[in-house]
């Protein structure tokens, strides 16, 4: 009887709700707009908060953490939890629409990009300031390191942490 009772919920957990295919047993529906959009291959449906998310996000020039992101939204008025916050922000980097990194506490940090493609970012350790670099001499080395040691199908981030300008400065006076 186990068993049967078992393989019934394994089919009913399966089965599409209207408001997302891949939402679990059990969770609320956002409120959606009836038009799916696309995104890295896979259909997402707009919802209010993604909608937020993403108009936050351009507002923004450096890269924000989800908390901090969650304020400026509260702050805005926007109805979001910060579960669902943390899920829109990782749902926009699956599609490639965001970066996310780790930032010198080793916290996810997020940045609506103005480098398509793939590229590296340098940090500043002190004020956050994140600079978009693209590195030919690093996907040199890249591909050649993981051949050398028969890896394929490889993919890499680099992240380049040190103290910006302004900070070299301030540094310089004593200010730092």
């Amino acid at each position: 009887m186990s068993t049967r009772l078992r393989l019934v919920i394994c089919i009913f957990a399966t089965i599409p709700t209207e408001a997302s295919s891949s939402m679990p047993l059990g969770a609320k529906a956002d409120s959606t707009t009836p038009s799916p959009v696309t995104g890295g291959g896979k259909e997402q449906r707009v919802t209010k908060q993604r909608r937020a998310v993403s108009a936050a996000l351009d507002e923004l020039d450096d890269f924000v953490s989800t908390q901090e992101l969650y304020r400026i939204l509260q702050n805005q008025g926007v109805s979001v939890s910060l579960a669902t916050a943390y899920r829109i922000l990782q749902s926009l980097a699956d599609e490639g629409l965001v970066d996310v990194l780790r930032n010198g506490e080793g916290e996810a940090v997020y940045r609506r990009c103005a480098v398509t493609g793939h590229h590296h970012h340098l940090l500043c350790r002190n004020c956050g300031k994140a600079v978009e670099v693209e590195a030919p001499a690093v996907e040199t080395w890249a591909a050649r390191t993981a051949a050398e040691h028969g890896y394929t199908e490889v993919a890499h981030t680099v992240e380049i942490f040190g103290l910006c300008p302004d900070c070299t400065a301030l540094r310089a006076a004593g200010k730092l």
